[in-house]
């Protein structure tokens, strides 16, 4: 796509990595002046550093980078966590929370410098790219958008690699590790390479957050985290921003090999992908808050919010975060959850993170009546009339449906009514 004569200026959200760095030649070849946008998600200071200058080396008139984090965790993990979501039962979101804030950042850069368009660097076959398209429409549905991976005749990452070259743009990917990574603060995902095989064991040099479980520490190590209406607020009893406390579980539960997920997932754009994932301290939190949930809530409370969670989880990995359907069921959650207050302490060992208690002033849990001890506020004599009624219904069809079947016992009395009709 060729820039337009009256306003040639383009915003590219940026990370520095092969995709978008060769982007930046490429849409300047086609007229663009190239603003880039670099969203500070927690991915780490060497994959920040010098990114501006990198940028203008590359041919960029500009380079913002945005500090995201506090919003990141407050605005998406947050809401995602207290809702327990979880893709197809395994993948716990981290790419898909922090597509909607740097889009967002993008665009608000792109009214900064009066641009004419948006761009990215993700792919015609992956999810991303309706995440970033899904804000911009949302947000500004005026802004042409470019993506050059559906336009461009490269169709590999050796290919890139090969433009990179060409152009002299410097490059971390190599034809012998050509993982596609995306980092932030809640966890980091490898793709492609021998990843791509389902059959192939996940490369030990792929992983980058967690020690392999089979060397972490013999001695396991517990963490207690607090919790007020269902976000976390201290960590062994202690204050923390939540930024830190993130931070800090990656560093704690990392170490002891926490974390580790080898997905197959169904994308939204209709494939099935392969990719390992390492989320050390959503995996610790999402347990604890689990056993408070459990502890906190009532039955049917909990069964709608289990069976929500799946929907809210499949609401942001399509990129629909700031679709009303999303936004309704968080107000849901954040009214179910608003007792889930408490602390869970969780221990980890060789690659797992264990529940092993659980208590908080929102509890539900009273001894009196779970206990085996007879008495108290329990009487059992109630349970008689309660069990004959719950299983009244099925009592009945099958009376009903043994007479259908053998005719000649169709005068025989029906049995006694279990309970008195009025």
């Amino acid at each position: 796509m060729k820039a337009p004569a009256h306003n040639n200026r383009i915003v590219l959200a940026y990370s520095g990595g092969l995709d978008t760095s060769i982007i930046i030649p490429w849409l300047a070849e086609r007229g663009w002046q190239v603003h880039c946008l670099a969203g500070d998600v927690g991915q780490g200071s060497e994959e920040l550093v010098g990114l501006e200058e990198k940028a203008a080396a590359t041919g960029a008139a500009s380079c913002k980078v945005a500090n995201l984090q506090e919003p990141f965790v407050t605005e998406t993990i947050f809401p995602c966590l207290r809702a327990l979501a979880v893709y197809e039962g395994k993948y716990l979101l981290g790419t898909s929370m922090a597509r909607p804030v740097v889009a967002r950042a993008q665009v608000d850069y792109a009214r900064e410098v009066n641009a004419s368009a948006v761009a990215h660097g993700c792919t015609g076959k992956g999810n991303d790219q309706v995440r970033f398209e899904l804000v911009y429409q949302a947000f500004a549905p005026d802004l042409a958008i470019v993506a050059p991976w559906r336009d461009w005749d490269i169709i590999s990452r050796e290919d890139a690699i090969d433009y990179a070259a060409e152009k002299k743009i410097p490059i971390t990917a190599t034809r012998k590790k050509i993982y596609s990574r995306d980092r932030n603060l809640w966890h980091i995902s490898h793709e492609g390479g021998a990843i791509e095989n389902p059959a192939t064991p996940p490369p030990a040099d792929a992983w980058m957050l967690t020690t392999d479980p089979q060397e972490a520490p013999d001695q396991a190590e517990e963490v207690t985290v607090g919790f007020e209406s269902g976000i976390p607020t201290t960590l062994n009893g202690q204050v923390i921003s939540p930024v830190a406390l993130i931070e800090t579980l990656n560093q704690i539960a990392g170490a002891h090999g926490v974390g580790r997920l080898d997905i197959i997932e169904n994308r939204l754009v209709g494939m099935k992908s392969r990719g390992l994932y390492e989320t050390p301290a959503g995996t610790v939190l999402y347990e604890a808050l689990g056993q408070l949930r459990a502890l906190c809530m009532e039955r049917e409370t909990l069964a709608l919010a289990e069976k929500l969670g799946p929907q809210y989880a499949r609401l942001v990995y399509n990129g629909q975060w700031y679709h009303p359907a999303r936004e309704s069921l968080d107000g849901f959650f954040a009214e179910a959850m608003k007792h889930v207050t408490g602390s869970a302490t969780v221990r980890l060992w060789k690659g797992t993170a264990t529940s092993i208690s659980v208590e908080g002033p929102g509890s539900l849990y009273q001894e009196d009546l779970a206990s085996f001890t007879m008495g108290g506020t329990y009487d059992p004599k109630h349970s008689e009339g309660f069990v004959r009624l719950f299983g009244l219904p099925g009592t009945v069809e099958r009376s009903v449906r043994a007479r259908q079947a053998s005719p000649e016992s169709a005068t025989t009395p029906a049995p006694e009514s279990p309970v008195p009709v009025s």
